[in-house]
C-alpha cells in the first residue's frame, strides 16, 4: 500500500469517501503520480498539479498549485485569500462534478505540460 493509502485509510467518515473517491479518479490519468508531502496528498505531472486537503466540518478541499493561472471557466474554484492556489471544496461524494472537474483538471495537465512552473516568489 502506498502512503498516500495509508493516509486516506486514517481518515474517517465523509473525509474518506471523498478523498478515496477523488484519489482514484486523479490515479486515472497516465502520467499522474501521488506523494504525502507536508503531511497531505499531492498529486504531479512535471510539477505538482494538485493536491487534497482535509478541513474542518469532515470537508475536503482539492486545490490547484496553479489556480491563479487556470481560465475557471465553470467559477468553481475559490482562492479563499490566496494568490495562486485555487480550490473547491467538498462535503460529500454527491457534490462533486466529475464533469467540471475534469475540465480544470485538463486544464491544469496541459498548463503543467506546456508552461514551466516558476516560482513567484521574491529572491532574498
Amino acid at each position: 500500500m502506498s502512503p498516500v493509502e495509508d493516509f486516506i485509510l486514517s481518515l474517517n467518515g465523509h473525509q474518506k469517501s471523498i478523498m478515496t473517491f477523488l484519489h482514484e479518479y486523479l490515479m486515472t490519468f497516465p502520467h499522474i503520480e501521488s506523494k504525502v508531502r507536508y503531511k497531505i496528498p499531492f498529486y504531479y505531472k512535471k510539477s505538482w498539479v494538485c493536491y487534497l486537503n482535509p478541513k474542518k466540518g469532515d470537508k475536503i478541499e482539492m486545490c490547484f498549485l496553479r489556480g491563479n493561472e487556470l481560465s475557471n471557466a465553470s467559477g468553481i474554484l475559490d482562492a479563499k485569500g490566496r494568490k495562486q492556489v485555487y480550490g473547491i471544496e467538498f462535503s460529500n461524494i454527491k457534490e462533486i462534478n466529475i464533469e467540471k472537474i475534469t475540465e480544470i483538471l485538463m486544464e491544469a495537465l496541459i498548463l503543467d505540460d506546456t508552461i514551466p512552473y516558476t516560482s513567484k516568489r521574491k529572491k532574498k
